[in-house]
């Protein structure tokens, strides 16, 4: 199995998802990144796009969202966006 880290998705309307991951991929600021578990600890600002997690299971979700703001630290992560629409 590969490594996980946990992650939330938070959206005004409550949790988007919650559990673990494998990967997230997305639009940040200076471009597209992905964070795997173990990532070194950093933060920000999200650009509308096309977000996808892969699961502890190998299984992708992909989303459209709106934006917002992302911070990984610790095997951590949170995505705080307005939107977040499976697709």
């Amino acid at each position: 199995m590969a490594a996980v880290f946990k992650l939330r998705v938070s959206t005004s309307e409550g949790r988007a998802f919650d559990g673990e991951a494998q990967k997230i991929v997305m639009r940040g600021a200076a471009g597209d990144f992905a964070v795997l578990a173990g990532h070194a600890p950093f933060m920000t600002l999200v650009k509308p796009c096309k977000c996808v997690i892969t699961d502890a299971d190998g299984a992708e979700i992909s989303a459209d969202i709106s934006g917002g703001a992302f911070r990984v630290a610790n095997d951590s992560a949170t995505l705080l966006t307005g939107k977040f629409e499976k697709v």
